[in-house]
């Protein structure tokens, strides 16, 4: 029984093992020292930007406030009471006073407003929307400017990161035109189920292959409106494309010999010869090829195991369509 060669598009997938991040993911620190006052979120709770997650106690930074509010005001007197005795004809006092008063004011002010900021940063609000992680401290409790507080996750989409080897990424890059309209990633969860949302079409590549392993990171964006994704989950991406006009193979027409990888071709005298082939793709059960055959090539589809280099033998001719669709028996050598 033999076939020939099918050129047709294939969709080949990879599979890595990924790493699911946050787009954004950061630590929600103290911006003041003082104690905690009754926190209003709770660990895992979603939040909007601007919402208050923390506060510490403001006192001390409003009496300061206050204090440097009080001198802004003397400051303002002094000002406007020279500016008035400088306008009298003849002026009672120098220019020079009221630029030196206005100076005066001016730097009250300065210190009026660096007070507001530091009690502003006693109370600390979400950057950004997103999940709070566990809570590190509690009502009550002092706290020191850069302690850290929890973390804030935004996940409305995921960077998943994954490991690509030299050559598929140079697969990659080589089908720079047609990548965006063939490609497809998708993700299966830990427990084997798809996730429902495909990532988008462009992925990120990093600048440097790690010399230790010969791969280099790549990143699929994986939009997640739900929220079922979390930071620091673990999945398979799926990284699929289609390559067009493939030559595919059965796999159980093939054998190997050594670290080599064979098939046996009928010549137009009916003698088989084994031809040496080499496989770009592996697809379900069958084997893209990318050198050793041609469509016009006739190959032994059943009955390997009879035959050796040499032999003259009958055939009986199977479409590609049929041979493909016939279920794998086995490798036969």
């Amino acid at each position: 029984m033999v076939t020939s060669p099918r050129v047709t598009d294939v969709v080949v997938t990879h599979r890595y093992a990924g790493q699911i991040l946050a787009q954004r993911h950061i630590e929600v620190r103290a911006l003041q020292d003082g104690q905690l006052e009754p926190i209003p979120v709770k660990e895992g709770q979603a939040v909007k930007r601007g919402d208050v997650l923390f506060r510490v106690s403001p006192i001390l930074y409003k009496a300061r406030l206050d204090t440097e509010l009080a001198e802004v005001r003397v400051a303002r007197l002094e000002f406007d009471n020279l500016k008035k005795l400088a306008a009298t004809d003849p002026p009672v006092v120098s220019q020079r006073e009221v630029a030196l008063s206005e100076a005066k004011l001016a730097k009250a002010q300065a210190k009026a407003d660096l007070a507001a900021a530091e009690l502003d940063f006693t109370t600390v609000r979400a950057p950004f929307d997103g999940l709070l992680d566990r809570l590190m401290i509690h009502e009550g409790s002092l706290v020191e400017r850069k302690d850290v507080l929890t973390t804030l996750s935004d996940n409305s989409v995921m960077w998943v990161y994954f490991n690509v080897p030299e050559a598929r990424y140079l697969d990659y890059m080589g089908n720079m035109d047609q990548r965006h309209e063939d490609q497809r990633t998708e993700l299966v969860l830990a427990n084997d189920s798809k996730f429902k949302y495909a990532a988008s079409k462009a992925v990120t590549v990093e600048g440097r292959f790690n010399n230790g392993t010969g791969n280099i990171p790549f990143r699929a964006d994986f939009p997640n409106p739900d929220r079922l994704l979390r930071h620091g989950q673990t999945g398979t991406v799926l990284f699929c494309r289609t390559v067009k006009n493939a030559t595919v193979i059965p796999q159980r027409v093939t054998f190997e010999i050594l670290d080599g990888r064979y098939v046996y071709v009928v010549g137009k005298d009916n003698e088989v010869h084994p031809r040496k082939i080499v496989v770009q793709h592996e697809v379900d059960d069958l084997f893209v090829v990318n050198k050793g055959l041609d469509v016009n090539d006739k190959i032994v589809l059943e009955g390997i195991q009879l035959i050796s280099d040499g032999d003259r033998v009958e055939v009986e001719f199977r479409k590609p369509e049929e041979a493909a669709r016939r279920p794998k028996t086995g490798r036969e050598k």
